[in-house]
């Protein structure tokens, strides 16, 4: 930019500070649409973060109820050997 004498006033440190106030207000625009980003994607994780809490929830109610359906079983299948051990017994 060339200087410009009107009356004895210099408009290039004008100009510069003006060029550099544009790009401070071009860098808070980025500054805001990334922060309306960030807190998009925020939400986002939360949300799926939740959703994961759900799940570990009920995978954790799951294996409880298998291993309690695995003591069931086992229960059982000692009754079961008990009582054909004692058909044996019984057979003449």
């Amino acid at each position: 930019m060339a200087k410009v004498m009107g009356r004895g006033v210099e408009f290039e440190p004008i100009d510069r500070l003006e060029e550099k106030l544009k790009l401070l207000v071009a860098m808070v625009d980025r500054l805001k649409a990334d922060q309306t980003r960030s807190a998009e994607e925020n939400m986002r994780l939360s949300r799926e973060l939740d959703a994961m809490r759900v799940r570990v929830a009920a995978g954790d109610a799951l294996a409880v109820e298998l291993n309690t359906l695995r003591d069931e079983r086992d229960t059982i299948r000692t009754r079961v050997s008990d009582m054909l051990e004692q058909l044996e017994g019984l057979s003449l």
